[in-house]
């Protein structure tokens, strides 16, 4: 009676796959309300977590107890312009939120190097808007070509819809300390719209990193009039003084009240295919076939034994289970019969 089989290399198969799902709370598709907290939107203090960003809420925080954070806007500066200084130097910009925030995600997209600035295609602004989908709101990434992001136009003039560039670049991407990086361009789901490119003589609309949940936005860009492919948002870069220019970017977000981006995880699948050959597992260890004498209760399964398999257990080389597998039903098993049990393990 053989209690132990070790698996064979070709019984054993690794699949990976990837699941989809929407990223925001409860799988809704489209961000359709936004809401932040007025607890937070303390202008008047230089540390205040409103100088920094702004929490974006499904519902409204002050009357629903449901209402969780799907996103956050921020604005920064290179130069510490649009906030208000943590000091009282005068005669230059000081350090500001704005100038932490633009450090922030310098070091995170360049690795640390402080001498880099955000280039838009071939413009290089001083500032940047920044939208940081909450991490508990998608699973390993955020999926490219999913991005539908609607804002409205200060002027007026309309809604400007920006996507990714993934599908139409065929997934091409540069590849950064956190991961991917995609252009943001006006058009929708992946696909890029227009004749220029899906871009302003002001640059691109933006930078798009999945893998670390960001959309990086040029102010320049979006600063122009609707007519020439911005939404007019009219961004303050006054020294020591709180512009405020978060709250502008949720504004034209929630004016607009659509938002969708999906998220993506990939689930790696390994497979053991049990082959149980016809001498195998024909004999049973449960002692409630065995008297106090040790004689074989039925006689049955001396010379014709049959035997119900109803699990599979996955040991280590030291014989500890690490894994049980469970047949929804026994499977019968006697000399005359083989079987093929497939176990699948999903991380």
């Amino acid at each position: 009676m053989a209690t132990f089989k070790r698996f064979e290399d070709d019984d054993i198969v690794i699949s990976t796959d990837k699941s989809f799902t929407s990223t925001w709370t409860n799988n809704v598709n489209n961000l359709t309300a936004i809401y932040t907290s007025s607890t937070q939107a303390d202008w008047n203090a230089a540390t205040s977590s409103a100088q920094f960003y702004l929490d974006v809420y499904n519902a409204d925080p002050q009357i629903s107890s449901s209402a969780e954070v799907q996103f956050s806007v921020s604005y920064g500066n290179v130069n510490g312009s649009g906030s208000l200084d943590f000091t009282n130097d005068t005669g230059a910009i000081g350090y500001s939120a704005t100038k932490d925030i633009y450090s922030q995600y310098r070091n995170l997209v360049f690795g640390g190097d402080e001498t880099q600035q955000f280039t838009f295609n071939t413009v290089t602004p001083d500032d940047i808007y920044v939208i940081n989908v909450n991490r508990a709101r998608y699973k390993q990434s955020l999926k490219p070509g999913s991005l539908n992001l609607v804002l409205s136009a200060s002027d007026g003039g309309g809604n400007l819809f920006l996507t990714d560039d993934s599908v139409t670049t065929s997934g091409s991407a540069v590849i950064t300390p956190i991961g991917r990086q995609f252009n943001i361009v006006s058009g929708a789901s992946g696909v890029m719209q227009g004749t220029d490119l899906g871009q302003t003589d002001s640059g691109s609309y933006g930078l798009y990193y999945p893998d670390a949940g960001l959309a990086i936005l040029n102010p320049s860009a979006l600063d122009l009039d609707f007519a020439d492919g911005g939404i007019a948002m009219g961004t303050l870069r006054n020294s020591n003084t709180s512009d405020q220019n978060n709250e502008r970017l949720y504004l034209n977000i929630s004016g607009a009240a659509n938002f969708i981006v999906d998220s993506e995880e990939a689930i790696s699948s390994q497979y053991f295919f049990a082959r149980v050959k016809n001498r195998d597992f024909n004999y049973t260890s449960n002692p409630s076939y065995i008297d106090n004498e040790g004689n074989v209760r039925f006689t049955s399964m001396i010379d014709d034994p049959t035997t119900y398999i109803t699990t599979v257990g996955l040991y280590n080389d030291n014989n500890d289970l690490i894994a049980v597998a469970k047949l929804s039903q026994p499977l019968t098993k006697d000399f005359t019969k083989e079987a093929l049990i497939k176990v699948k393990l999903d991380y």
